[in-house]
């Protein structure tokens, strides 16, 4: 990246982010079996589906899914 060019700020418009898309399937993965048993395991997790994943880790997660949720949304 050149010296003049800052990086893109990350608004509503722009989030989730790639970074947040990435941990959200790492996290749709690890928790399956407590959160997400009821969807496909092989669901390829999108930018529409990072809210879903964050409610379900959430909701189910206990303290390791809550924390988990906590890394996706620090992606901003």
């Amino acid at each position: 990246m050149s010296a003049d060019r800052q990086p893109e700020p990350t608004t509503a418009a722009n989030w989730p982010t790639s970074a947040a898309v990435a941990a959200a399937a790492e996290a749709y993965r690890r928790f399956h079996t407590n959160c997400f048993w009821s969807s496909d395991p092989r669901l390829e997790i999108t930018a529409a589906l990072v809210p879903f994943v964050v409610r379900g880790l959430r909701e189910n997660g206990g303290h390791a899914g809550y924390r988990a949720a906590a890394e996706i949304l620090r992606c901003r």
